[in-house]
């Protein structure tokens, strides 16, 4: 504990040497009878540091329980096991080239999708210009290496996890969209069922025409 510096109380005046040295002897007096009893009885003292074995059963206790680990997914060459794959379209695989460097155009993710032990892979393989899907793949490990056991190949499509389910989004466009604005999307949600995926149910959304969408009107002769 860090001592503390008491200062000098204001207005107090020096008293005389006489009355200083009855001080004295008082307190040195004081000191002899304190120091016997100290030696005999069982006086207040101040206390030191604790013992080492004091702190030593305060400091020890049960070791924490090892943290179980987690559930790790394999990871996977995405590029390597859609151009192997014989089920995969001849288109697909044409693009399915480097964007930049060794850069391929696959969105790959990790889920579980379907029962056992390792986690499903999803591929979505986009373009390299305006990344527009152009293939949806979920793979199933299965003795040893991965099985192709879903596709949807008709572009602009994606596939991701949500909460257990695969949902595949599939773009509507009508005649005269742009690539960049489609007129609307279907939402297919499928479930793992036995040896498969089986629809539960879908939806379809119809996007708005937006004021930065809407075609610019272009002004008649005249006007």
């Amino acid at each position: 504990m860090r001592g503390l510096t008491f200062g000098r109380p204001p207005g107090r005046r020096r008293r005389g040497t006489q009355a200083a040295s009855a001080a004295v002897a008082a307190f040195v007096a004081l000191g002899v009878c304190l120091a016997g009893c100290g030696a005999g009885g069982t006086g207040a003292r101040d206390e030191g540091p604790a013992h080492a074995d004091a702190v030593g059963g305060a400091a020890s206790s049960s070791p924490a329980p090892a943290a179980t680990p987690s559930k790790v997914p394999d990871r996977v060459d995405a590029v390597r096991l859609v151009q192997s794959d014989p089920e995969v379209s001849a288109e697909v695989k044409r693009e399915l080239r480097p964007c930049v460097a060794d850069e391929y155009p696959v969105d790959v993710s990790y889920g579980e999708l379907t029962p056992g032990s390792a986690e499903d892979v999803v591929v979505n393989v986009l373009t390299c210009g305006d990344a527009v899907g152009v293939g949806s793949y979920v793979y199933r490990r299965e003795d040893g290496s991965y099985q192709n056991v879903f596709r949807a190949e008709e572009p602009p499509v994606y596939a991701e996890i949500d909460r257990g389910d695969l949902v595949v989004t599939k773009q509507v466009y009508e005649r005269g969209d742009p690539v960049s604005s489609p007129s609307g999307e279907n939402v297919i949600t499928y479930r793992w069922a036995s040896d498969r995926f089986a629809e539960e149910y879908r939806t379809h959304n119809d996007y708005s025409n937006t004021a930065g969408n809407a075609p610019t009107p272009v002004p008649e002769p005249g006007s």
